[in-house]
């Protein structure tokens, strides 16, 4: 049993010890180049820089730990069974891609069925951590090739850009200044997206060496189904949202309109024909095998208001005044989950209070740019039920349950239609490192914020600059929780985060 611990330990000193930093800054130079080369319209060059990034000792561990380590899915294992892998089996993935990158074979898909709003049900269809691991080398590669070329308003699954900047461009086309309580907005969804989407439209449009599109080709057959077999990008690969975004860049083209993935708002002037631009959105997608959802489109005035995002926009009538407020449905969802935590019989006060605590920060800051000051979104109500159940439940007296109670709500300041937009095509691949480190600071406040701010928008652990899209989180230096002192405080990647906790427990 000793040699086998001595063993593992090794392994996974040697993980621990790799210089991450320096691997990222190969990965970033490469994509950066690739990036330049596909703006210059060589396309040429840009592929030759593929096929070295694909060759890429750093791409390789990198793709292995996005992919064992900090993917929200880590854990969700594949046809084979495996949930984790250990740190000799990630050593000899990389030994296997590095053999296998130009003739990888997918395996099949673990399906798991997600209900639907409507009651029905989509499928997930998961890869192995393998397979994963290949398509996020892919992603390295044709990422940046493609952020060259995406249109200024598409926000959905881009690193830089987000949900935020969705919401800022419909303020952008719709507020007062822009006469919006004149216009009309047309709410597109897309027939099953992913299901549906032409395998031949996608590999035409992607930029890569060949043998990744025959791979490419590969991983989309893994997934089909049966009655569409040219047809489908699996949810839950983790090449599929960037596939998705190359098979629809260029249907902003076709009207004023915001784009996050698939969820689609096209905004109509005064006179403009809703039905001609539907024509002409409907050619778009049957080239690429899709349709529109004749039951779920619809052209919605925007005094009458609308939902999108899990928000719902509308303009006052009185005033002409853009407003945003969390959907119905949205603030439905987050009750029932904050509710179901503050009513569990299964764990105490102090438990429940770690568990609120997240969700109700990530609400807030969710919808921090929102109209917030309406009685229903205070959380008073919900707030002062927890207190009555902390006291209930728990031997505590009513000071320590307000003190939860602030622990549990934290206040998350709002500035309702303040975010600031990214600069039109503007992207991390750019290599415009100040830019970015400053926008990805912004998105943080608190403590959180005056650390980076200190820290001049590096990380505390690798120095590297914070220039994509992976969390910033706070480390106590002397392990102290409690102890909130700027001087006991480092923003470090979360990735370098889970390197130095390493010894405690498995990343």
């Amino acid at each position: 049993m000793e040699g086998i611990m001595t063993h593992n330990t090794c392994y996974s000193d040697d993980w621990k010890f790799i210089n991450w930093g320096k691997l990222q800054k190969n990965l970033f130079r490469l994509q950066r180049r690739i990036f330049k080369a596909i703006r210059e319209e060589d396309t040429a060059k840009a592929k030759r820089l593929q096929k070295l990034l694909l060759s890429s000792y750093a791409a390789r561990m990198l793709a292995i730990r996005q992919v064992t380590q900090l993917n929200k899915g880590k854990k969700t294992a594949g046809i084979d069974g495996k949930k984790s892998l250990t740190f000799k089996e990630r050593f000899q993935l990389e030994e296997t891609l590095k053999q296998h990158t130009k003739d990888w074979i997918h395996q099949g898909l673990r399906e798991i069925p997600i209900p639907k709003k409507d009651g029905s049900k989509r499928l997930l269809k998961v890869p192995t951590i393998a397979d994963r691991s290949w398509q996020c080398l892919v992603k390295y590669a044709l990422e940046p090739a493609h952020e060259a070329k995406f249109h200024a308003r598409s926000y959905g699954f881009r690193t830089g850009r987000g949900t935020h900047d969705a919401q800022r461009q419909l303020f952008n086309n719709l507020n007062s200044g822009v006469n919006g309580i004149k216009k009309r907005v047309l709410e597109l969804d897309i027939e099953k997206c992913f299901d549906r989407i032409n395998h031949k439209s996608i590999l035409d449009r992607v930029i890569s060496p060949e043998y990744i599109q025959r791979g490419l080709h590969r991983c989309l057959k893994a997934g089909i189904n049966p009655q569409f077999p040219e047809q489908g990008t699996p949810q839950g690969g983790v090449v599929s949202p960037l596939l998705a975004n190359i098979a629809l860049n260029g249907i902003e083209n076709i009207g004023q309109s915001v784009r996050y993935a698939d969820d689609m708002i096209f905004i109509l002037k005064p006179g403009e024909s809703a039905d001609k631009l539907l024509t002409k959105i409907e050619e778009f997608l049957a080239k690429r095998g899709m349709n529109v959802s004749q039951k779920k489109t619809k052209v919605t005035a925007t005094t009458d208001g609308f939902d999108f995002l899990g928000w719902h926009f509308y303009v006052q009538r009185n005033n002409g005044k853009f407003k945003s407020i969390p959907s119905m449905e949205n603030f439905k969802n987050f009750y029932d989950k904050v509710k179901n935590i503050i009513n569990s019989s299964n764990y105490g006060a102090e438990t429940k209070v770690s568990k609120l605590a997240p969700v109700i920060r990530g609400w807030r800051n969710y919808h921090k740019y929102c109209k917030m000051d309406g009685s229903r979104f205070s959380l008073w109500g919900i707030a002062h039920k927890a207190f009555k159940v902390f006291l209930k439940q728990e031997s505590i007296n009513r000071y320590q349950a307000e003190k939860m109670i602030k622990t549990a709500f934290p206040n998350v300041g709002y500035s309702e239609n303040r975010f600031v937009n990214v600069k039109g095509d503007k992207s991390p691949f750019d290599g415009d490192i100040n830019y970015w480190s400053k926008r990805n600071s912004v998105l943080y406040d608190g403590a959180t914020a005056k650390t980076l701010k200190k820290q001049n928008h590096s990380c505390g652990y690798c120095r590297l600059n914070f220039i994509n899209d992976e969390k910033v989180e706070l480390h106590h230096i002397d392990g102290n929780h409690d102890n909130w002192d700027n001087k006991n405080l480092l923003a470090i990647h979360r990735s370098c985060h889970q390197y130095l906790h390493m010894g405690k427990s498995e990343s």
